[in-house]
């Protein structure tokens, strides 16, 4: 359990900090960072770390990790549209057209919406369930993961560090209960 979660909360940070911050707005920021290796990594790791996480949470709270998975399934097409499509119609002359489509189709970003809103329900349950100030922080950073879209991206890199934290402390949290289950009570 402890593995996968602290790899989760590396993998949310790298997706941070590595995700190209160009001016999206222009056609020659969004094509630099659309069309950069770094675009493609840093989606993908958020991709790897929305899987790990309720693998993870199996072992706390059986809903919880069903309830991730389902948020996880909602979300995941819309992180391949943009890790992989944006991606590829990157160098577009009307990029900046095809990406707004790409991004804010009604059905897509509703899916996208709802499945991050899902996954913050998931860690809500994590945290009533765990109750600890670990399993609080985890949880506060998923009900932030769609707010955090709306910020700057310091704010998001900020973002991915809360992410880290919160997994890793979590993870040590659960493992320091599984060696003195009386931790537990």
């Amino acid at each position: 359990m402890r593995i996968p979660l602290a790899a989760a909360g590396l993998l949310f940070l790298l997706y941070a900090a590595i995700r190209p911050w160009g001016d999206e707005t222009t056609a020659a920021g969004a094509a630099a960072a659309m069309g950069s290796q770094a675009w493609v990594w840093s989606h993908l790791f958020a991709i790897i770390g929305f899987i790990l996480v309720p693998i993870a949470v199996l072992e706390i709270h059986r809903t919880a990790a069903v309830t991730f998975w389902v948020g996880a399934g909602l979300t995941l097409p819309y992180y391949g549209a943009e890790d992989f499509g944006l991606h590829e119609i990157a160098t577009q002359p009307n990029l900046l057209e095809l990406a707004t489509a790409v991004r804010y189709n009604p059905v897509a970003v509703t899916i996208f919406g709802l499945g991050l809103v899902t996954m913050g329900i998931a860690a809500i349950m994590v945290a009533l369930t765990v109750r600890t100030a670990a399993s609080w922080l985890f949880a506060a950073g998923f009900a932030l993961f769609l707010p955090q879209f709306f910020t700057p991206p310091a704010f998001r890199i900020a973002h991915g560090v809360l992410m880290l934290i919160g997994c890793v402390w979590l993870a040590l949290d659960r493992q320091k209960v599984e060696q003195h289950p009386q931790l537990a009570a």
